[in-house]
């Protein structure tokens, strides 16, 4: 923590070097998490970079609050995917961008991930608003229940609670359809 509130700290002075340590060290977290919200690699990129972009240009502002820094990155995140999906909100989208799904020499392997990918992603709509900001904070930004508490503002066992319950409604999910598809 002391490290990061050091580069933070001279980000803030800007210096180059220290906010480009801070975009290696998050820029994954922030895209694993944008692409898991919206579903495209190529829009979640370019979202991604956006995310920066704003952090870099508003991080004067930021102050420390007792809540981690990488709280405030997920923030703006989570706002430019707001955005994002209310502008999309007119435009026909699909739910699952055909780059998610990895080149496999097994062409069979290949459609069977991206019929788990399809019924995962379709599963989690499922769920409570809470329960799937837990699940795509937790999964796909792998942040620890204490940093999802605070980028939520909720207790952590409140983010337990959501991830246990989101982890069986899913489970439950998939269980049903994995049998109505025999």
């Amino acid at each position: 923590m002391q490290n990061e509130e050091s580069l933070v700290h001279r980000a803030q002075q800007r210096e180059t070097e220290a906010f480009a340590q801070l975009y290696e060290n998050y820029f994954d977290k922030i895209y694993r998490y944008v692409v898991f919200k919206i579903g495209n690699r190529t829009e979640a990129e370019d979202l991604t970079q956006q995310v920066f972009l704003n952090a870099l240009q508003s991080i004067s502002s930021f102050k420390w609050k007792g809540r981690p820094f990488s709280a405030w990155l997920f923030r703006i995140a989570h706002n430019q995917i707001v955005d994002y999906l209310r502008k999309k909100t007119r435009q026909a989208t699909t739910p699952l961008d055909k780059s998610t799904v990895i080149s496999d020499s097994n062409p069979q392997l290949a459609i069977e991930r991206k019929l788990d990918i399809e019924q995962l992603l379709l599963a989690t709509k499922r769920l409570t608003k809470a329960q799937r900001e837990v699940i795509s904070l937790r999964f796909a930004g792998e942040l620890p229940i204490a940093e999802v508490a605070k980028v939520m503002d909720k207790s952590e066992g409140a983010v337990k609670a959501l991830q246990h319950s989101a982890i069986v409604a899913l489970r439950k999910t998939l269980v049903v359809t994995n049998n109505d598809s025999k």
